[in-house]
């Protein structure tokens, strides 16, 4: 078996030397590509995250990596056929092991048991923008329903005069210890009590405010400060702004996600800004000064004299500031088209035609093609009877 396993540190893609917080971050990478339920179904994906779980509990480890970095895989060879490639995992909490990655993962968190201080949700809302205030940045203020923990019963949730019991079921853990079999053996996991939801506590007499939730909902505005550049799609993180955090612990934070407006004339691009702008056949041909619309307002450009349709020209600076650095932006890119005029009087189909003939007879290309034509034809049938004439003197005198 040894011979056909990879090395623990190629898996991970780390040196020997890594440290833990190394090892621990190129799992961490690998478990969100290829975890299970990330890439349900994916036979090939869930076999990666096996092999990389099997690293990282051996790596992260210090006796076992110490055993690893000495014997190989054959240290872990006997009495290993409970577990995935040779490695025993029977009997061990991955919860414990793997929890604080798997919480980052999928938004779970870790909390201490309990009924600990854990830190209370985040809350998510959208706002809606212009492009205009995209590029230059804009203060919103929302309206949003928040909690707060109620005055009556101080967020314990118990009607006032009692408290909350400790929950016989988790004996106060607000945790319950599970086994069930796995493609890694038996494994021991962690669960939330479903009585008491994780508090280690339950309320017999509700508060009468809150309904034993400890928490009351208001309507609150909130000014959000949106930053010239930013995408749509993108999202600002306004601290402390979330629920309410659980015995004593922090607040969540307020997201809000930025959706940016459609621009009936300008697209955007990472920095870049892009817009089409019409120029007549005069204006293309002889050149012109014409007006072109940026998010700075409009400017003056000098279109130069013999310009094709869809010639594209650069405005440099005049696109989106740089999230990160406002004193940069990008720039605006404008495409030129040239209209072709619909509707013409006498007067101006005249004077089209006059500049045609001058400037290369376009209109009368198939006439001249015909013409031309015509007296090739009739020359070869002057060259055809001369021939014939002669051949006919010829033969009378043959």
């Amino acid at each position: 078996m040894a011979d056909t396993k990879r090395d623990y540190y190629e898996v991970l893609g780390v040196d020997k030397s890594a440290d833990d917080a190394t090892i621990k971050k190129a799992y961490r990478n690998l478990a969100k590509k290829y975890h299970p339920d990330v890439r349900p179904g994916d036979e090939e994906a869930a076999e990666k995250f096996k092999e990389a779980s099997e690293a990282y509990a051996v790596l992260s480890d210090p006796d076992k990596r110490r055993q690893y970095d000495q014997f190989g895989h054959a240290a872990f060879e006997q009495g290993g056929a409970g577990g995935y490639g040779g490695f025993d995992f029977s009997g061990m909490d991955f919860t414990d092991m793997f929890g604080d990655i798997f919480g980052d993962l999928f938004g779970t968190g870790r909390r201490s048991r309990g009924g600990g201080p854990m830190q209370g949700s985040n809350v998510r809302t959208a706002v809606e923008i212009s492009f205009e205030e995209a590029v230059t940045g804009c203060e919103k203020e929302i309206s949003i329903n928040l909690k707060d923990p109620c005055k009556t019963c101080n967020g314990t949730g118990a009607k006032p005069g009692t408290s909350p019991e400790t929950c016989t079921t988790c004996g106060g853990r607000g945790q319950m210890v599970k086994q069930r079999q796995s493609l890694f053996g038996i494994m021991q996991s962690v669960e939330t009590c479903p009585d008491c939801r994780g508090e280690g506590k339950v309320v017999k007499e509700k508060c009468p405010n809150c309904f034993g939730t400890g928490y009351t909902s208001s309507r609150k505005k909130i000014s959000v400060s949106i930053p010239a550049g930013i995408d749509n799609g993108q999202s600002i993180r306004i601290r402390d702004k979330g629920e309410p955090g659980k015995a004593g612990g922090p607040r969540g934070d307020l997201l809000v996600e930025v959706r940016i407006r459609r621009h009936s004339e300008f697209s955007r691009q990472d920095v870049n800004i892009y817009s089409t702008v019409p120029i007549t056949y005069a204006q293309a041909a002889l050149g012109s000064e014409i007006l072109i619309n940026t998010v700075d307002g409009k400017i003056v450009y000098t279109v130069k004299p013999g310009t094709q349709t869809d010639t594209r020209v650069r405005l440099k600076g005049k696109g989106v500031p740089y999230l990160r650095d406002n004193n940069m932006r990008g720039d605006h890119y404008v495409t030129l088209v040239v209209q072709v005029p619909t509707k013409l009087n006498s007067k101006a189909k005249e004077l089209l035609k006059e500049f045609d003939e001058q400037t290369g007879d376009s209109m009368n290309v198939v006439t001249r093609f015909e013409n031309a034509k015509a007296r090739e034809a009739g020359k070869e049938e002057k060259d055809s009877e001369k021939k014939g004439g002669k051949k006919k003197k010829k033969g009378l005198f043959g």
